[in-house]
């Protein structure tokens, strides 16, 4: 019998991936949040967080282990065709070269950054959420949803900043933007957690399914254990 995706994790595939793509792309602009300046990324990333948090509480750590390596091919795929596109001579009738490069050209210290953050963060909220939820037998999502983010976005960051900004940024302001960062993603999980909490019940019972990972392995390359 061949194995068949349900409608509901395609949709969160695609979610998943659709967000990492457009944060790389509007990450770039600086935006001012009261007294505090962050990413425009942030109004879109911490969605994938939400996502990865629903994966791995409804169907398990090994779907959202496909699902982060999938999403990561997807964005290579993305920035691949932007660095390409900009590449590609433009006819005599485009004159917007130069804004199409600044929107889409990121540089690639910029890109490995955000590449290696997007993996150590996912896999360590996919992780840290799989390993509560046994812990805590089913009970307590909501704790273990902020807990995770707080993981995954904190070392995300962490790596993201360093890797792009270090020798750019004193380390005083590289810890003020990463700490910043983090809080602000968490407050941005904590807010979406009534609709959130509303979601992975709906999708539990619409599945029929509610995965816990007792004697899998953790180690992210084995995609194929699925």
């Amino acid at each position: 019998m061949k194995k068949q995706v349900s409608v509901a994790f395609m949709v969160c595939g695609l979610l998943f991936a659709t967000c990492l793509i457009v944060a790389n792309i509007v990450e770039q602009k600086l935006i001012a949040i009261g007294p505090v300046q962050a990413t425009a990324g942030l109004l879109i990333f911490p969605v994938s967080y939400i996502v990865n948090d629903l994966i791995a509480e409804v169907w398990g750590y090994r779907k959202v282990r496909l699902i982060i390596w999938y999403g990561f091919l997807m964005n290579f795929l993305a920035v691949g065709i932007f660095q390409l596109s900009i590449l590609v001579p433009g006819s005599e009738n485009f004159h917007h070269q130069d804004a199409f490069s600044l929107v889409l050209g990121n540089t690639l210290r910029i890109t490995i950054a955000s590449f290696i953050a997007f993996l150590f963060g996912s896999f360590l909220n996919a992780y840290v959420m799989s390993r509560m939820k046994i812990l805590q037998h089913g009970r307590g999502f909501s704790l273990r949803a902020i807990v995770s983010t707080i993981v995954g976005e904190g070392v995300d960051s962490l790596i993201f900043f360093f890797i792009a900004f270090f020798g750019i940024l004193s380390v005083r302001d590289l810890f003020i933007l990463i700490l910043t960062q983090t809080a602000m993603k968490t407050a941005y999980e904590i807010l979406a957690l009534p609709v959130t909490n509303i979601l992975v019940k709906w999708v539990k019972k619409k599945e029929q399914t509610d995965v816990y990972d007792n004697d899998i392995s953790y180690n992210p390359l084995k995609i194929k254990d699925v």
